[in-house]
């Protein structure tokens, strides 16, 4: 990259209605940190401080407050494959709460850009910012479980959760009750009596 495009980039300013979308925000600290535009001009991906946002092109700015965001926390991966022209891909696969401390992951969201900006980078940070720690661990079955401490927003302590690597484990009583184990047992090395 030059440094006439990387003095461009740092001096860039979001889009209207991204920064409309950002204000309306019921947190007011929450800011932009990085933005890419999708392909077909049909809106913008925007990483804020609070998490991943969809901007679409034709939203009007008295619909600004209605984008959803998707927190850092709940995001189980987000993986980028660039192109030579600076735009890309991400797949972002979201992790759901199936029951207290289950997390389920759904299937991949894409997003196609056609320029990403510093997003990919910014994007890569933040959801490894919330990991503390992270430890797969196998069950009976043969399959496994991913064991993930984040941190949450708003929450002093950390947040472990178990992700089984297939929902068939999940729905085994046996697989089921050895997670809950693991997950215990994890909670527990992290309290000390």
């Amino acid at each position: 990259m030059s440094v006439a495009e990387w003095l461009r980039r740092r001096l860039a300013r979001p889009p209207e209605i991204v920064r409309a979308v950002v204000l309306a925000s019921p947190d007011p600290d929450e800011h932009v940190l990085a933005w890419g535009e999708l392909v077909r001009r049909e809106g913008w991906l925007v990483a804020t401080s609070r998490g991943l946002r969809r901007v679409p092109a034709g939203l009007g700015l008295d619909a600004a407050g209605e984008v959803a965001v998707l927190p850092w926390h709940e995001i189980g991966s987000a993986r980028w494959s660039a192109t030579a022209d600076g735009g890309g891909s991400f797949a972002v696969v979201r992790l759901a709460e199936v029951e207290p401390g289950v997390q389920a992951r759904r299937p991949a969201e894409r997003y196609a850009l056609a320029d990403a900006g510093d997003l990919p980078a910014v994007v890569r940070r933040r959801v490894d910012q919330t990991v503390v720690d992270s430890r797969r661990s196998p069950l009976p079955s043969g399959g496994a479980v991913l064991l993930v401490a984040r941190r949450v927003p708003g929450q002093a302590a950390r947040e472990w959760t178990v992700v089984f690597d297939d929902d068939a484990d999940r729905n085994d009583p046996t697989s089921r009750e050895v997670a809950r184990q693991k997950l215990a047992d994890a909670v527990a090395a992290e309290r000390p009596d």
